[in-house]
């Protein structure tokens, strides 16, 4: 990594072109616009024979002062770039930091600075921001002191009863805290068209699915082992899995993850998708620093529902495991985890 950097920062002038900010950009208009000024005075001194070896050598004298200002006040001076050149350090003396997270300081640029920038009118925004952002816990705890106020019975005035009635009464839709497939295929109806698409024999797809329902499924709602009776189940292949999760240091609100799985199948109109996920194997005890997770790639999403109990739906992935070498011990030479593919994947 510390060769990758070394070789970026010998040829950072090459993406210097692609660092200009609204400013610097607005300066190599104003310079622009001045060369042609000046290039149409002259243009009405000298004659027309010599006019057009005078415009290429204009044009590349403007091209050359132009690179020269956008060289001159691009840079990459920002926090990312700079932290980058630590990070090995770090590495090698603290080891693997698996709760070191960003989410903070994203969410409190969110909510600290773009939202106030949006309600203000853009004038002198900085100042509106700091106010913006103080008068929400200020407004926050007066309502917090008034609903106390109101639950000892204390003399308020019917306007303030009103608002208090109206800010609590809006109740937040209940939290979906539960996976959702979605995506259905058409080309798929039962196990038999699964097998067929998926390329994987019958007999592999029952083993499977009789050993996932046996070990995560109370025994009222495990499938049939029959595999006739599985033969005969609907099956719905789907290509999208909505994850619900928490963000951090959130107690009720969720982001949505979205993975999917098409298979063989082109996604937008390119090659195949299929996402990498992590699988939760074991304890956080086991595989050192994973912490009971592995990585594993999508194979396939689909839902298989037995019409003899209403209840009995279950949603199944299919995922290709890679496990740890070393038991998932943090490696001597760079510090990371190494993984492979498992030998019965």
């Amino acid at each position: 990594m510390e060769e990758y950097l070394d070789q970026c920062h010998r040829m950072k002038d090459i993406f210097l072109e692609f660092r200009v900010t609204k400013r610097t950009q607005a300066k190599v208009d104003k310079q622009r616009k001045e060369i042609r000024r000046q290039r149409a005075l002259m243009r009405e001194r000298v004659a027309t024979s010599q006019w057009r070896r005078m415009r290429d050598d204009d044009r590349d004298e403007e091209d050359e002062l132009l690179m020269d200002m956008i060289q001159g006040e691009s840079h990459f001076n920002f926090i990312e770039m700079h932290l980058l050149s630590h990070f090995c350090d770090h590495r090698r003396q603290i080891g693997n930091i698996p709760i070191y997270s960003t989410e903070i300081g994203e969410l409190a640029h969110k909510t600290q600075i773009k939202e106030g920038c949006c309600q203000s009118n853009k004038n002198d925004a900085a100042r509106q921001i700091v106010h913006s952002y103080g008068r929400q816990p200020a407004i926050r705890m007066r309502l917090l002191n008034l609903q106390s106020l109101k639950t000892r019975s204390a003399d308020l005035s019917p306007d303030v009863l009103t608002h208090l009635d109206r800010t609590t009464s809006w109740v937040l839709p209940p939290v979906i805290c539960r996976r959702i497939l979605k995506g259905r295929r058409g080309d798929v109806s039962n196990i038999v068209d699964f097998s067929r698409i998926s390329g994987v024999s019958l007999e592999i797809k029952y083993r499977e699915l009789i050993r996932y329902c046996s070990h995560n499924l109370p025994i009222d709602h495990r499938l049939p082992e029959d595999h006739a009776t599985l033969r005969s189940l609907p099956i719905e292949l789907l290509t999208q899995l909505e994850v619900p999760v928490l963000t951090f240091q959130g107690a009720d609100v969720y982001e949505i993850h979205r993975v999917r799985s098409t298979g063989t199948l082109h996604f937008r109109n390119q090659g195949s998708r299929n996402d990498w996920v992590w699988v939760q194997a074991g304890t956080e005890e086991m595989y050192g620093a994973l912490r009971g997770r592995l990585p594993a790639k999508l194979v396939d999403l689909w839902k298989i529902r037995d019409p003899r109990s209403e209840d009995t739906v279950c949603l199944v992935t299919g995922v290709k495991l890679l496990t740890p070498v070393n038991s998932g011990r943090l490696s001597d030479v760079h510090g990371l985890v190494t993984v492979q593919m498992r030998e019965d994947t």
